[in-house]
Order: structure tokens, then sequence, then C-alpha cells
């Protein structure tokens, strides 16, 4: 047994094939990368790694099996699912995930091959194991692989914990202890039991306040798209691949972006902090409807126009466009009454959280400072924004009055 000192859960006691799996190379290499990503241009602390955060929702996982009464083998292949459920990610976290998925068909969850073969296989068949069954298990496939991927999952109890504890923001607070001991299944759903509507509401909370104030921070937005870009640069641009760069750590992308000539600007930003900014930064009903849905092809095409307007470089102008806003734990199911319900069919607060994630909702263009006004200018009349007024690189509120110091 290795018991190993966790800044969140205190100690943390590995055993069985968990601890077998600890030294393996693809775990080792969740130390270099971070949680957050570009998170830490804003938040100077927030430096923790998929190791830890692994290592957490190991934690949790095995007291909710405890709790559950899951033994034997079935609980080893949770356990293994739980603390390799992070071995797939890219460098960055999901900064750049998108992108090599565009190449490869993958995201950090689609690890079948990655734990059939090398060292990972090898320990989970000496534990009698079988990896494409735990590799289900981090798909969040059967009745445990809720548990590791869904709406109740222990990777979400530790992430959101976790983050605001290293980020120094109070927002992400919840009381993981009562929401694993009220875990419990019913016709082989993972629900909270009875009387836990206001549990699973602090969840729904926690992740509501944290998206604005740090998952999606305009500053970590602007270096997540900056990176993006230096990353498309270099697999278009020399002979590395995506399936290569998918394993790389994040600094082996970052020494690569600073050694290759086409993206060394981009890399030499990102390490200095001299950063885009914002030229545009739309609501969501400014925004028109064929813009949200166009794909990656039309988007790079109004950026070259653009930035050809405003003779600049292609790659000088960043169109970033996210998805609509959607709350994946509000159907997560509690217990009312003695039946199961979802919870954004009991709970008032879902309507009222929806409605703010639309209201944060944003739309960036961004650019060097010097070409901020005229990008802004362009973008919002070939984007079709209804936009009033100046650019609104200038515009400072909520949130951002508070870290003006953070860019």
């Amino acid at each position: 047994m290795a018991t190993i000192k966790d800044s969140v859960h205190d100690h943390i006691e590995v055993t069985g094939v968990a601890e077998a799996l600890l030294d393996t190379p693809a775990m080792q290499r969740l130390r270099r990368i971070r949680q957050l990503g570009t998170v830490s241009l804003v938040y100077p602390s927030a430096n923790h790694t998929r190791f830890e955060h692994s290592l957490g929702v190991y934690h949790l996982a095995s007291q909710a099996l405890d709790h559950l009464g899951v033994a034997g083998r079935a609980a080893e292949r949770v356990r293994a699912a739980a603390l390799l459920h992070d071995v797939g990610h890219p460098p960055f976290s999901h900064n750049v995930e998108r992108l090599l998925y565009r190449h490869t068909g993958k995201f950090h969850d689609d690890v079948d091959d990655l734990l059939a073969r090398g060292r990972v296989g090898a320990v989970l068949r000496d534990h009698d194991l079988d990896p494409s069954a735990v590799a289900d298990l981090v798909a969040g496939e059967g009745r445990y692989g809720q548990l590791v991927s869904g709406e109740l999952d222990v990777d979400r109890m530790d992430y959101l914990v976790r983050d605001a504890h290293h980020t120094g923001v109070p927002y992400g607070t919840i009381d993981h202890g009562r929401l694993v001991r009220e875990l419990t299944f019913v016709d082989g759903e993972l629900v909270l039991a009875e009387g836990n509507v206001q549990t699973a509401e602090s969840l729904l909370l926690a992740r509501a306040l944290m998206n604005p104030t740090v998952y999606t921070h305009h500053v970590a937005r602007i270096g997540k798209a900056m990176l993006r870009r230096a990353t498309e640069r270099l697999l278009t641009t020399t002979d590395y691949d995506a399936e290569t760069v998918r394993r790389w750590d994040d600094s082996d992308l970052l020494v690569t972006l600073r050694r290759t000539d086409a993206t060394a600007d981009f890399a030499d930003r990102l390490s200095t902090r001299d950063l885009y900014k914002r030229a545009v930064w739309a609501e969501l009903a400014d925004v028109p409807d064929a813009l949200l849905t166009a794909d990656h092809e039309r988007i790079r095409d109004f950026e070259r126009d653009i930035a050809d307007e405003a003779d600049l470089d292609p790659d000088a102008v960043v169109l970033d466009v996210p998805p609509e806003p959607e709350i994946r734990e509000s159907s997560s199911r509690v217990v009312v009454n003695g039946e199961i319900r979802r919870l954004d069919r009991q709970s008032p607060l879902v309507s009222a959280l929806r409605t703010a994630g639309r209201n944060q909702w944003r739309l960036g263009v961004y650019a060097p400072a010097a070409a901020v006004d005229r990008v802004g200018r362009i973008a919002i009349r070939t984007l079709g924004l209804d936009v009033d007024g100046a650019p609104v690189s200038e515009v400072r509120g909520g949130l951002d009055a508070t870290l003006d110091e953070f860019g």
C-alpha cells in the first residue's frame, strides 16, 4: 500500500492494481500536464496537474465503492478506471483536444489502445483485469461507468474542489463527502438518495459559478485560442502528426512550438504572457445563427477575410465561437417521494442557471493589441454582429473589473 499526501483529500491510500499503475509511464506523464491549461495565465497558483486530479478521483471512487458495497474484481476495475481516466489527455488538457480530434477522431476518453498495450496493459492483465473492460468504464459505459463518467461522477466532484482550491476562488466548494455517501443505484441507474435535491443543486451551482470565473475567463480563452492556433500551424507546416502530439506533455508541445520557425512567435507570446486582446466580445443574442453553427473551415475563412482587410497575417486574427451553453449536471437523477426525477424537472434553480449561462456566453475575436480597433470594426461588419458602437475590447465589467491586474 502507498500513502500519498494530497492538498485536497489529505492522505490517500493506494492499493492493489492502482498502486501498480502509479509508476507506469502513462500515469507519470500526467505529472507534466496541467489540469487547467492556460488558466494559470489568470490564476498563477493554478499549476496543479492531471496526476493529482487522477489520485483524487481514485480516492473518491474508492469511497463510493465502499459505500455502495462493491468489492472484488468489479471494484478493482472501477478503481483502475478512476485512476486511468485521464491518461488519454493531450498536452494542456482540453486546450487543443478538439483540434487533435479533427485529425485523429479521438477524444481523451478514447483509451482502448492506450490501455491495451505497454506497461498499463501488462499491469492490468497481471491483476486479471481486461483492459477493454477498464476502457469501457473510462468511457462511462455500464452500471459502474456512471461513477467514472456521468452526471454524478466522482471526476466532477474532485475537479471542482481541486480547481477552486488551487485558483483560490470559493465557488467550487461542494460537500463531496455527502455526495459520495448519498449515491445509490436504482434499477441500474446512479442517483442521489431521497432528500438530496439541494445536494444535487450544490454540484450544479458550483459548476455554473466556476465556468465564467475560471474555466471560460477571457484571458484563459485567449491563451487557449493562441495555443490552439499555434498547434494547428505546427501540424500543417511540419512533419509532426496529431497522434504523436496527443501523447506529448505540456513541455514537449511548448518547446517544439518555440523551436519551430512557423510557431515561435506564438510560443514566445504565451511564455511571456504577451497575449492577443479582445477586438470583439459579443453576446449570444448579437450573433447570427449561421455563425453559431459554422464549421472550422468557415471560421478560418472569416478569420482570413478579416485579417486581409486589416492588412494582417492570417494567423493574427482568431475567431473564438464557443458552443452554446449547456448544463450537463441538470440531467442528474434524484429520488423524490420514492421516484427518480431529473434535476431539471425538480429544481427551479436549473432554469435560472441556464439563463445565466446564456447571458454569460461571449463570442470573441482576438488580435494583437495595436490592431484591436480596426480588427474590431471589420469583424463586426464581416460577421454580421448586432453590436452597437465601437469595438468592445475596452469593455470591462463584473468579474473582469476585479481581476483587471490579470489582463
